[in-house]
């Protein structure tokens, strides 16, 4: 019989013949008929055959020898677990099912069968009969917490509340009492309407943790949340009473008093807790976050929130977490870049490896095109954040717009060298994008090629990359079929763009496809108001190879009049009216 089977299958049996034979067998299952000595040995030596046919890769030959153990012993559990993942990878979905569930019903003590019976009904949605199966292995292995978490989840999705209580008890009884587990019985009472026994969880957890303050600060998030706003309030005084710095009992005492309206005695507690050293960082950036909000569903008076900023700021900060949401702050307000580049500087002095704030001091930097600054800021960088290659590409752009190609390129090929399998696909292109730029104006034209293909590879469709590197291959009079197919791809997706498709006219041009060439260009010359002089000697050269003479030498009469890089050769072609190779 042909099958189709994986690899994985041989592990699968061979893990059932340890099962079925070794230690994980929980004990003998009386009400299966026995079989005589000779056959119970056949049967061990068949099956022990099927797993080795199996590793070789034998399936036919494995899938035989399973039959045949049943044939001799029709109560061999082990065989048909063996044929169950067999006939699953033949498609037969409701043999391999039946065969499992036999395998079950003959060994129900054995674990692993159970468990890859529970998992092909949950394949299945056959939800109810894999409950039935979970508690099963429950009653033969009962400290399992991992399978009580599954049932939770079962019965959580028929609001089988009752049962799902049940089995967090028997999570408690195995673990003990935990705040995962109490907060998940809470959450179940409060489905259930019950508040007495939700509360009645919050007071244990209490009596079995007294000197935990933590419990009593949830026990008076509860109160509050449920109206009995004096027994809250007692219980975080309590709380403070034990220990008067207690961060959690302080910040909800603050809610506290926000709840009930009690504006000046919130306000001067708020003061206490933002002025306060043992109140971490995020509990007081989330509290003047909350400010904000308030503060802009209020009526947005920005002085208040400005003046909180400027109080907390004054204090000594230990990360620049604070600073940098005031800068936020005052980005949302539209304060004056100077403004917030201020306080941008003011984070990098208290946390100067703070990445997000010194690229958005950079990214503000490039819109005033202040390369000098940021070259000093990316350098630093550097230094503090080594592999972050955003750094890297700033440093390298800013040199190559200041003309600095051998600076530009050394930080390129740095940033390059941090490239992980994380890293950013369309990052990582323009690297090597202006990297190829870089290697072809200093003529290592090879370099350059190799630096353009490493940026295809990362993104195939870098437009501006593509332009290019047709553009010098046409150039260069190479691989001139490759340049047209990429520089297709540029007009394709920009088919507007002057600057593309003049690559393109001059590619079919030095295929000798006139006609298609001086197509391109008249469509160049529609969409360029001022065409530069590269561009007008491009269509005197194609408009001289349509035997529009006359044309051509206005074209190149007007590309010296722009200065052209070329002016000698374009004499030349104007002389002799012609087009002439450099």
């Amino acid at each position: 019989m042909d099958i189709r089977v994986f690899k994985h299958i041989a592990f699968i049996v061979s893990c059932a013949l340890f099962v079925a034979c070794g230690k994980t067998a929980l004990k003998e299952q009386k009400s299966i008929p026995s079989v005589d000595y000779n056959t119970a040995q056949k049967v061990k030596y068949f099956y022990a055959e099927s797993v080795t046919q199996l590793q070789k890769g034998n399936y036919d030959a494995a899938f035989d020898l399973l039959k045949h153990c049943i044939e001799l012993n029709p109560y061999a559990a082990e065989a048909y677990y063996g044929l169950t993942p067999l006939y699953a990878e033949m498609g037969m979905d409701t043999l391999a099912l039946e065969n499992m569930e036999k395998a079950v019903s003959l060994r129900p003590d054995n674990v692993t069968y159970q468990e890859r019976l529970a998992q092909t009904y949950l394949g299945t949605k056959q939800w109810d009969k894999a409950i039935n199966t979970y508690e099963r292995i429950m009653s033969y292995s009962p400290t399992r917490t991992d399978v009580l978490g599954i049932l939770i989840q079962l019965y959580g999705q028929d609001k089988d509340y009752d049962n799902i209580i049940r089995c967090l008890d028997r999570v408690e009884n195995i673990e003990g009492a935990s705040e995962q587990t109490a907060l998940s019985k809470m959450h179940i009472y409060s489905l259930k309407g019950e508040k007495d026994k939700e509360l009645q969880v919050l007071e244990d957890l209490v009596k079995k943790h007294p000197n935990d303050m933590n419990y009593r600060v949830m026990k008076g998030n509860w109160l509050i949340q449920n109206g009995m706003h004096a027994e809250a309030f007692e219980e975080y005084q309590f709380a403070l009473r034990q220990d008067p710095k207690h961060v959690a009992a302080r910040l909800s005492l603050l809610d506290y008093y926000r709840t009930l309206d009690k504006d000046s005695l919130a306000n001067a507690l708020q003061e206490d807790i933002l002025e306060s050293p043992e109140i971490p960082t995020n509990d007081k950036v989330m509290l003047v976050r909350k400010v904000v909000a308030e503060n802009e569903q209020n009526g947005a008076d920005s002085t208040q929130v400005l003046d909180l900023f400027n109080r907390v700021l004054s204090k000594p900060q230990h990360s620049a977490d604070m600073t940098a949401m005031y800068a936020a702050y005052l980005q949302m307000k539209n304060f004056p870049q100077d403004s917030i580049n201020t306080v941008y500087y003011q984070a990098l002095k208290i946390e100067p490896d703070n990445a997000s704030v010194r690229l958005a001091l950079i990214q503000s930097l490039w819109k005033e095109q202040n390369f000098d600054e940021i070259i000093r800021l990316s350098k630093e960088a550097t230094q503090y954040n080594p592999d972050e290659m955003a750094f890297y590409y700033f440093l390298g752009v800013c040199y190559f717009q200041k003309g600095n190609n051998d600076a530009s390129l050394d930080a390129l090929r740095r940033g390059v060298s941090q490239i992980n399998s994380k890293s950013n696909k369309e990052f990582v292109s323009d690297f090597y994008a202006i990297m190829g730029d870089i290697l072809h104006e200093k003529g290592k034209s090879t370099e350059a090629y190799a630096a353009y293909d490493s940026c295809l590879q990362w993104k195939p469709d870098n437009i501006s990359c593509l332009n290019n590197y047709a553009y010098f291959l046409s150039e260069e009079d190479k691989d001139l079929d490759k340049a047209e197919r990429m520089s297709k791809k540029t007009i394709d997706e920009e088919p507007e763009n002057p600057t593309y498709l003049d690559t393109y006219a001059w590619i079919l041009f030095k295929q000798q496809r006139y006609e298609e060439a001086q197509k391109y260009i008249d469509k160049v010359l529609e969409l360029s108001p001022s065409p530069d002089a590269t561009l007008l000697e491009h269509a005197g050269d194609i408009y001289s190879k349509t035997s529009n003479t006359k044309e051509a030498v206005v074209f190149w009469k007007k590309a010296l009049e722009g200065k052209s890089k070329n002016a000698k050769l374009i004499r030349k072609k104007i002389k002799q009216r012609k087009y002439l190779i450099k």
